[in-house]
Parts: C-alpha cells; sequence; structure tokens
C-alpha cells in the first residue's frame, strides 16, 4: 500500500515552490509600486491642478494716478514660480467660478474683493473715501472639498504660500509710495494683504470629510470583484469543475458536458443579479444604519449596479480567458491599479504621468466621477455623472467582446474544459462504484472465519 504523503513530502518538491515565488513577488513588486508610487510625494508630481482666480477690484485713485492691485495681485499670481507648474489658474467672473466649483472641475477660488485696492491705499496713508469700515487689503480662498479633500486641500495652501510672498511684495511698494512713513505704517505694509481661506459650500453631515464618494466607488468595484469570485466558484462547483469544501467536508460533483460559451453566459447573468442586490446592500448599510449622506438613494443604486455589473462582467472574461490567473489580473486591474490612478484620495493632477495618462482609462476614475456627482452635485451630468456613464457602457462592451471572443474561439477549437470522453468515463466510473457501493450494502452479513455454518 502506498505511503499517503505528507506536508514535508510537498515541501522537498522545487517545482511547487516556484509558482508562488514568481507570481507572488512579481504581484506585490507592481502593488507597491502602483500604490505608494501614486501618493508617496504628490507635490513633486503636481501639474495644472485647477483654479479660478475672480477679480472684483474697483481700482482706486491717489496721487493723481489710478492704481489696480487686484489686477497687479492677479498678475502676480499666475506668474509666481510657486504657481506656474502646479496650478492652472483661470480668470473668471464670480458666477462663472462658482458653476466651475459646482461641477468639480476647480478645487479652489481666488476672490478680489471690488474694495481691495482702496483699503490697501488706506493702511498706506492715502486719504481714501470709505464705504465702510475697512481693515486693510482682504483675498478670499474658497476651496470646494466637493471636488477632492486633499485637492483641494493642497490648492489652498499652495495659493496661501504664493500670496504670503505678493503680500511682501505689495508692501514694500506701497510702503515706497505712502505719504506716510511712520512706525505704524511701516508695521502695516510688512505683509498688508489679509488672506481668509474658507470652504465653499461646505459638504453635509456624512460625506466622511469628502471622502464617502471615494468610499462607496470603492466598495461598487468590490461588490462587482466579490460577486464574480463567489458565482464563479459557486457555478464551477455545481457544475463538477471544482471540488466544494465546507469545513472537513469535501464533495465533487460529476462535471456536466457544457460548452465555455453557455458557461460564461450563466456566470454573467448570475453576476448581473448578484452584483445588484450587493450594491442594494452596501448602499442600505451606509445610508441607512450608517448615516452616509445619500441625497438619491436609487439613482445611487442604479449607478453603481451597472459599475458593479461591469466590474464582474471584466473579471468573469478575463478568467475565463486566462484561466484561475485571470483573477489575479482582474484583482490588479480594477482594484489596485484603480486605487493608484482614480484620484479618490490624490488627485489625478498629482499623479505621476504615467498613472495619470492611465487614470482616463481606469474603471474606479469613472465610477467615482458619477458617484462623487450624485452625492455632492447634485446629479449634474458635467460633474462627472455623463462621462461615467458613457465609460462604464463602454467598459461593458469592452468586455462582454473580451470575453465572448475568446470563449468562442475556444469553444470552435475544441478546447473543452474537460474532454467529453474523460467525463462520460468519470460518470460511468461513478454509476458502477455506486453500483458496487450499493450492492456491498445490501448482502448480507457474513458468518465470521470459524462460525457455524
Amino acid at each position: 500500500m502506498n505511503r499517503a504523503a505528507r506536508a514535508v513530502d510537498l515541501l522537498r518538491q522545487r517545482p511547487l515552490w516556484i509558482a508562488p515565488l514568481l507570481f507572488g513577488t512579481v504581484l506585490i513588486a507592481i502593488i507597491t509600486v502602483l500604490y505608494l508610487g501614486s501618493t508617496v510625494d504628490p507635490i513633486a508630481h503636481l501639474h495644472g491642478l485647477p483654479v479660478s482666480i475672480v477679480n472684483y477690484d474697483d481700482g482706486a485713485r491717489a496721487g493723481g494716478r489710478d492704481v489696480q492691485l487686484g489686477r497687479e495681485v492677479e498678475a502676480l499670481l499666475r506668474k509666481s514660480p510657486e504657481l506656474s507648474d502646479q496650478l492652472a489658474l483661470k480668470p473668471q467672473t464670480l458666477a462663472e467660478a462658482e458653476d466651475r466649483m459646482d461641477s468639480g472641475h476647480a478645487y479652489a477660488t481666488v476672490f478680489i474683493p471690488p474694495d481691495f485696492s482702496a483699503a490697501a491705499l488706506t493702511l498706506a496713508g492715502w486719504p481714501i473715501a470709505a464705504q465702510g469700515p475697512r481693515h486693510g487689503p482682504e483675498v478670499w480662498i474658497y476651496a470646494n472639498q466637493r471636488a477632492g479633500t486633499q485637492g483641494a486641500s493642497i490648492a489652498s495652501s499652495t495659493l496661501q504660500v504664493a500670496l504670503g510672498g505678493i503680500s511682501v511684495h505689495l508692501g514694500r511698494q506701497l510702503e515706497a509710495t505712502a505719504p506716510s512713513r511712520s512706525a505704524a505704517t511701516k508695521a502695516a505694509l510688512a505683509e498688508p494683504v489679509r488672506q481668509i481661506p474658507t470652504y465653499y459650500r461646505p459638504l453635509p453631515a456624512g460625506s466622511a470629510l469628502g471622502l464617502s464618494a471615494f468610499y462607496v466607488s470603492l466598495l461598487t468595484l468590490m461588490c462587482g470583484f466579490l460577486g464574480a469570485a463567489i458565482v464563479n466558484g459557486v457555478l464551477d462547483g455545481a457544475l463538477g469543475f471544482a471540488p466544494t469544501e465546507f469545513g472537513p467536508h469535501w464533495s465533487m460533483r460529476r462535471p456536466v458536458l457544457i460548452s465555455r460559451w453557455q458557461t460564461l453566459l450563466a456566470k454573467w447573468a448570475m453576476a448581473g443579479v448578484l452584483s445588484g442586490i450587493l450594491a442594494a446592500l452596501m448602499i442600505f448599510v451606509a445610508a441607512v444604519l450608517l448615516g452616509m449622506n445619500a441625497p438619491e438613494p436609487v439613482l445611487l443604486w442604479l449607478y453603481c449596479w451597472l459599475c458593479a455589473a461591469t466590474v464582474a462582467t471584466g473579471t468573469l472574461a478575463l478568467i475565463a480567458a486566462v484561466g484561475a490567473q485571470g483573477q489575479l489580473l482582474a484583482l490588479l486591474i480594477f482594484i489596485y491599479l484603480g486605487l493608484a490612478s482614480a484620484g479618490g484620495t490624490t488627485p489625478v493632477e498629482a499623479l505621476p504621468e504615467l498613472l495619470r495618462g492611465i487614470s482616463h482609462l481606469d474603471p474606479l476614475r469613472q465610477i467615482l466621477g458619477g458617484v462623487r456627482s450624485i452625492l455632492y452635485f447634485e446629479s449634474r451630468g458635467d460633474a462627472g455623472l455623463d462621462q461615467g456613464l458613457l465609460f462604464t457602457l463602454v467598459g461593458l462592451a469592452f468586455w462582454l467582446a473580451l470575453g465572448t471572443f475568446f470563449v468562442r474561439r475556444y469553444d470552435r477549437k475544441g478546447r473543452d474544459r474537460l474532454d467529453p470522453a474523460l467525463i462520460k468515463y468519470v460518470n460511468d466510473s461513478v454509476d458502477k462504484y455506486r453500483e458496487r457501493a450499493a450492492a456491498s450494502d445490501a448482502a448480507p452479513d457474513q458468518p465470521a472465519l470459524g462460525g457455524d455454518s
């Protein structure tokens, strides 16, 4: 009788080590590069973060000349070395800037009020008529958390640094032409511009400090990926292509004669239904049990269902195309590449150039755009919902085409998962084994050796 294998016998077989070491090391290296590479130094990669400038300064007249300090501040901001590469500054009217922030297309707005020049000249000692009390020139910085918490924070802090240098420059300029050279005037003009950072349309309670859209998007992705993994395992077990284990119980069904195409169709249908149920449960737990702000839960559920179903379709297509490794490939493409390039925490404009390019095709970024629009921007199409829907539908069509191409090709070439002859042999063997077992159970007990006949 053959001796039962032991763990040490397996561990001594070098070929068994190759696949885990190869797949494990390559996968963790790629994941580390993608994930940490996108977050380790966002400022170093920052380029073109969209910010609006609204200059409403009316100017003032002092010493027989017109003074337009607001215009000068705007010009200095646009030429500032701290901002020229990092921020994309766009002069706009107040209405245009508000619309831009309301659609999530600007992380901040710099607002220069109408009395900016008059307040600065008054501080320098010029007799400027005032409409009310003045406390020196002010610049308002409106951070738009709805567009992205970290992006708004980066934009606001970068602007504050640049405005600090501009304030010193204006102070020296005002001091050089000030009618009064008193110590008090010099002190007031050392850094005359008062910065007022604030939030534009602060987020409602239950928004996870502006990260609820990202978390919902990530959970939507997981609903699709996990739904596909569950359906794949359950259906393969039911068809007899994979064992089923519950605790110490192991079972293996008879293999069913079925084409790859019919198997994939069944998996897609089951995953589509399951992803909708999982998305509904996720939103129920988040909005009802945990109190997350969700102004349009039904629309949110429908959108998340579509996105989750697309991810499930893609995951199953990859498994059908390349086998068990397709699940690892889906994990890398949908989850880790998405986390690195979607702009959920680090804004897309602060990602390395390679990830910034990949992000346009990444499913998580498109999911995030639509979810953010529904949660923060009254479901405006131009706030990401239209683009999210379009790219998700394109992605769904792509994965359907990819899966169909490979499985139909495999079926045409006769590359069955199990050879039909082998399936028949296995089923016949099972029938014979059961017949022998039934006959053995039905036979009368035989007398013991040496007993009465």
